[in-house]
């Protein structure tokens, strides 16, 4: 199995088979020996041990039974399960339906208290209305090549996420950049009645909205992909194929630095991102 492209994943993996080479250590057996007694190929226990291929609840399972130390087995399996949450295929997130991810991504929302976003790609989903949220799944699901039953449901869950905007004890800081406002996943119409949402939503005690305008300079950093920073714990970001968890506490304080550097660039309150988002208004 290729190594994910997560470092936080990768050492979640690393710490579960660091944990194995420790019980068959101290089981005093070779590699070979345990493969025997588990019934697969030494490569195969090598391959777990090496963090190259991660073990099934299955093989953890074996692990533990062929070195007597079959109380570590239902820790050992969940902390593989951690680890391959942190890093999850598109396909796999969506098997059981976008409502699904939605109702899991409404969980992490609520969890947290302090949540700072960047976007370059689409207007954030706790600020956007039912139309925009329904666009853009839909054409998501077009893109990857279905388009399932639960759209409806799943935008619907989707703009369940803005209540937090208004639920005492959360913060929302968030950056977008300007070519947003005008990037369309639908109609005029659809664009105008996000943008009237976001001159409403901007003014919640609870929200920070800034734009980074057009001309904003940016010699110091360079920040490809969009992201979700969820109080100093962890750090979501999307990509083609997967979405990808952060908590390495170094890789979370590097988002949190570019979250900074983009935040200095950015026009926030009052007239300075109403501007933006009324110019971009006038320009329907």
């Amino acid at each position: 199995m290729v190594r994910s492209p997560s470092s936080s994943a990768q050492q979640a993996r690393e710490r579960v088979a660091a944990r194995l080479h420790e019980i068959r250590s101290g089981a005093d057996l070779t590699v070979r020996v345990l493969a025997e007694r588990m019934g697969v190929s030494p490569a195969k226990v090598s391959r777990i041990e090496n963090a190259i291929t991660p073990p099934s609840a299955a093989d953890i399972a074996a692990w533990c039974q062929a070195c007597d130390q079959q109380g570590e087995a239902a820790d050992l399996v969940a902390m593989a399960q951690q680890a391959d949450e942190l890093y999850v295929e598109w396909r796999r997130r969506h098997r059981p339906g976008l409502l699904h991810a939605q109702e899991l991504q409404l969980g992490i929302d609520q969890r947290a208290k302090l949540q700072r976003s960047y976007s370059s790609v689409a207007i954030p989903g706790p600020f956007q209305t039912y139309e925009y949220a329904l666009a853009m799944l839909r054409a998501f699901a077009r893109f990857h090549g279905n388009e399932p039953g639960d759209l409806e449901a799943a935008a619907t869950k989707r703009v369940e996420r803005s209540a937090l905007l208004h639920a005492n004890g959360h913060r929302f800081v968030v950056l977008v950049d300007e070519h947003l406002l005008r990037q369309r996943f639908g109609s005029t119409a659809l664009l105008r009645g996000q943008l009237e949402h976001l001159l409403d939503l901007q003014r919640l005690p609870a929200v920070a909205f800034g734009v980074v305008p057009f001309s904003a300079e940016r010699p110091a950093m360079w920040c490809p992909e969009s992201f979700r920073i969820y109080d100093r714990e962890l750090v979501q970001l999307e990509t083609l194929t997967a979405v990808i968890s952060v908590t390495a506490p170094a890789d979370v304080a590097l988002y949190e630095r570019a979250f900074v550097e983009l935040g200095r660039m950015a026009l926030y309150y009052g007239e300075a991102a109403s501007a933006r988002i009324r110019a971009a208004l006038q320009e329907l």
